[in-house]
């Protein structure tokens, strides 16, 4: 479906940026049309359903969209979920994620039901774009350890990590920014 887009779009190569579950498809994208990602970047994202798991805690919390759905309690918990800048100062949350509205309960569960059963493992040796991995040294959904995973395995990848949590895109935009500019220029 991406590579159609692309073809009504007119774009024959494209850089692909994928965040968290967001780099699963990234992942997925860069391996089925590999001559269409010029160049992959992997923020806050694993291998999939094989990786090193978040804590229990953390990924209980995510079990469900309440986070989504009521702001007194996403503000209780971000610190614990997604950690970095938001462990010490959880009414950066409103600020971060004012634009993030709810779809609907059917389409969270899909999510995490199609995250289950998808693991690129079995063919992250085969990607030949170059990959920058960004990995964050506090993140509770995403450990550190899968950065280092993926970037051992993708032949052409390199490993940055940034001092912050799950969402640094959003809590460090001018350094995340950076790395990434660097890295496509």
């Amino acid at each position: 479906m991406s590579a159609q887009l692309l073809d009504q779009l007119g774009y024959e190569q494209v850089d692909v940026l994928g965040v968290s579950w967001g780099g699963a498809l990234a992942q997925q994208f860069a391996f089925q049309h590999g001559r269409r990602c010029r160049r992959l970047v992997l923020a806050a994202t694993s291998p999939g359903a094989l990786m090193v798991p978040g804590k229990l805690t953390v990924l209980l919390k995510m079990a469900t969209p309440r986070r989504y759905k009521d702001p007194d309690y996403l503000k209780r918990i971000a610190g614990d979920i997604y950690g970095g800048a938001l462990r010490d100062s959880p009414e950066l949350v409103r600020h971060h994620l004012r634009h993030v509205s709810w779809s609907s309960d059917y389409g969270y569960y899909l999510q995490l039901i199609a995250g289950l059963g998808w693991s690129s493992l079995p063919w992250l040796s085969f990607l030949a774009q170059p990959t920058l991995v960004i990995a964050a040294t506090d993140d509770p959904i995403v450990p550190l350890a899968n950065g280092r995973i993926l970037a051992k395995l993708i032949p052409d990848a390199r490993l940055v990590t940034i001092d912050d949590g799950h969402l640094f895109l959003v809590t460090k935009p001018q350094a995340s920014a950076k790395i990434v500019a660097d890295f496509l220029g």
